[in-house]
């Protein structure tokens, strides 16, 4: 008897499907919410990175806002104040920041 209510049990807990479904949509929720935005945020960051130009204001990943003076294949010149310039890789660019500085000097 002992036995046979074990193997009961052991079937019951056998290959349930609802298990698979909800661990499916699991994967697909953390999909669309958590990867997917992730993937285009970084695709954007990239697209931008590639299409700097010189003379366009950006901050850089550590926080240091300057003015592009050259751009090559890797790396790019700012200009952080009068004669003052640094050398970054394109990859240390996190936005850029033209609008808001010229919306702040705008309204001073």
């Amino acid at each position: 008897m002992i036995t046979a209510s074990i193997l009961l049990q052991a079937q019951s807990q056998g290959s349930d499907p609802m298990f698979y479904i909800m661990m499916g949509l699991l994967m697909v929720v953390f999909y669309f919410f958590m990867i997917r935005p992730q993937q285009k945020k970084a695709k954007d960051a990239k697209k931008f990175r590639e299409a700097l130009q010189k003379g366009v204001k950006v901050v850089t990943i550590g926080g240091l806002h300057g003015k592009v003076i050259e751009v090559t294949d890797t790396t790019i010149l700012l200009e952080v104040d009068s004669n003052v310039k640094l050398r970054f890789e394109k990859s240390a660019i996190a936005m850029d920041n033209s609008q808001q500085l010229n919306e702040v000097t705008a309204k001073a």
